[in-house]
């Protein structure tokens, strides 16, 4: 069990695996001597927290006096900051909580199918009272592992789908949910749940210009990287991010990892012959090789069925930008163009800002995008 104190830290000693035993038996006389050795305090002071004499403590404890009355157990679990069900307490509160639980894996499946479909504000709108919820549960106190595990994958959700929908100048609130889950993740001991929410969060960061903690947090997923899937959806996003840094040394040794892990990993939404070719072309483009990115656009893959809208966007933007360093104005304009239509219609304003960086030299796309982007802002304004 988890609360949060009066100065907004978490208490996490409830959430050792030896808490949790003791909780999941509802052993009060263990509950008791555990809050005890945590706190450092004597019978005396434990008696003193509870409104109870010593010797009442110390029979509860020994196990020679139980307590089964309903409003003593209650009062015991709000002084120890524990919710009531620990105690054998079910109250209508704790049953809404429940329900809450059942219903919040299906949300976040379907926001990640939404998110991935192009349709990241619906995922938004799906994540945000979710995300609402859990936070108010575990700021009552109410919060087992299993809602915490939520708690942290709902904000890296939330996150990833604000990265989507919020222009650049925003991206930040993107990059702090993401933080703020894998604040949560850090603390619970799942290895994969820790191992996402570090891909996300460095993957947000970058979006939002911190490229050295960008890298340090990919770095960490890479490393820490479990299975070939979880390092190679670690190494593509650590070859965008040092590419936007013009990190050329961490570039080329994640771009070598992400060609070694395609025969070893199945293709993802996030990681494929189609997602590492489009991260080699920009790389190459931040890191100054820009000879080698055209040499290297014509060897596109075929997208496949596991790239999402939002890559193609990015691959269309992409190959406009060497397209124009390759001399190619009208490929260029098509490539864009087709990323402006797409953008608008996933609601995806920082690639129109893409666009309008990239398509400097093409009137007529820069017009198109600013238009598109005004009518996304002022949708998000509203």
């Amino acid at each position: 069990m988890t609360r949060i104190d009066p100065h907004g830290g978490i208490r996490w000693h409830w959430t050792t695996p030896r808490a949790q035993d003791i909780l999941r038996r509802r052993a009060l006389p263990e509950i008791l001597q555990l809050y005890r050795e945590l706190h450092g305090l004597p019978q005396q002071e434990l008696a003193d927290v509870l409104g109870y004499s010593t010797s009442y403590v110390s029979r509860i404890e020994t196990g020679s006096r139980t307590i089964t009355d309903l409003g003593a157990l209650r009062h015991i679990a709000e002084r120890l900051g524990l919710p009531p069900h620990c105690l054998g307490i079910t109250d209508d509160a704790d049953g809404d909580h429940q329900l809450v639980i059942q219903l919040a894996e299906s949300v976040l499946r379907l926001a990640e199918i939404a998110r991935q479909a192009g349709q990241a504000t619906t995922a938004v709108a799906e994540l945000w009272p979710l995300v609402a919820r859990l936070e108010a549960r575990t700021a009552d106190g109410h919060a087992d592992l299993d809602t915490l595990r939520l708690l942290a994958r709902a904000r890296v959700g939330l996150g990833v789908a604000l990265g989507h929908v919020l222009p650049e100048e925003r991206l930040a609130t993107a990059a702090r949910w993401t933080g703020k889950g894998l604040n949560v993740a850090r603390r619970l001991g799942d290895p994969g749940l820790h191992a996402n929410a570090l891909r996300h969060h460095g993957n947000e960061l970058r979006k939002a210009g911190l490229h050295l903690r960008a890298l340090d947090r990919l770095g960490q997923a890479r490393d820490t990287a479990r299975t070939a899937t979880e390092r190679a959806e670690a190494v593509v996003l650590l070859a965008r991010a040092a590419g936007a840094a013009g990190n050329a040394v961490v570039f080329d040794t994640a771009i070598e990892d992400g060609h070694r892990l395609l025969d070893e990993a199945a293709p993802t939404a996030l990681f494929s012959g189609f997602t590492l070719h489009e991260v080699r072309l920009r790389g190459l483009m931040g890191t100054g090789r820009v000879a080698e990115a055209v040499r290297q656009l014509d060897r596109a893959p075929v997208a496949g069925l596991a790239a999402t809208s939002q890559w193609r966007i990015i691959a269309a933007i992409t190959a406009g930008e060497v397209l124009l360093r390759k001399g190619d104005s009208t490929g260029a304009a098509q490539q864009l163009g087709a990323a402006v239509d797409g953008a608008t219609l996933h609601h995806l304003p920082h690639q129109l800002q893409r666009v309008l960086r990239a398509g400097r030299s093409l009137p007529e796309v820069r017009e198109r995008a600013g238009d598109a982007l005004a009518r996304l802002r002022a949708a998000i304004a509203a």
